[in-house]
């Protein structure tokens, strides 16, 4: 389930915020990350509200004086968060809270695969869905616009609107 994050996470940010400074390809990238804490065998510190604070925390910190790093990296807590709401790990209260519940994670499989094949699927296709969609609303179809995504992560400021 990686298109689920990273299409979805990215899309959000955009509509949200509609910020043509923002880096989607590190907010998709921050989306997708806890999803390597499978090969780990179940969620970690990534699947968690301290994870995220803790990134956010880091990028706060290391990136004081720097204002185009720090806008940049942000959007790797961003998606973290979004990572957070996309999976339904805010269902899962002794995750979500970890420590504050006991120092278990509480299961052995990441959230993203707890929902089932059928389930996965169906987020899967929904987010193609949504690529189609993002294509043809942030005109991606321009190979000014589609450069500028691919060369800086942003947006064109004029489809934002």
């Amino acid at each position: 389930m990686l298109l689920w994050f990273a299409v979805v996470a990215p899309v959000i940010v955009a509509e949200v915020f509609r910020s043509p400074m923002v880096d989607y390809r590190v907010v998709a990238l921050g989306a997708v990350l806890p999803v390597g804490e499978a090969v780990l065998g179940g969620p970690r510190v990534l699947h968690t509200l301290v994870g995220a604070v803790l990134v956010l925390a880091i990028v706060m910190l290391s990136s004081r004086h720097r204002r185009l790093l720090r806008r940049r990296m942000l959007g790797l807590a961003i998606g973290l968060f979004l990572h957070l709401v996309l999976d339904g790990t805010w269902t899962d209260q002794d995750l979500l809270w970890w420590p504050g519940f006991g120092m278990s994670f509480g299961v052995d499989q990441v959230p993203e695969l707890r929902h089932g094949l059928a389930f996965g699927l169906l987020l899967e296709l929904s987010a193609m869905a949504m690529a189609v969609w993002a294509y043809r609303r942030y005109q991606l179809d321009d190979e000014e616009n589609r450069s500028l995504l691919i060369r800086t992560g942003q947006l064109n400021r004029t489809v934002l609107r």
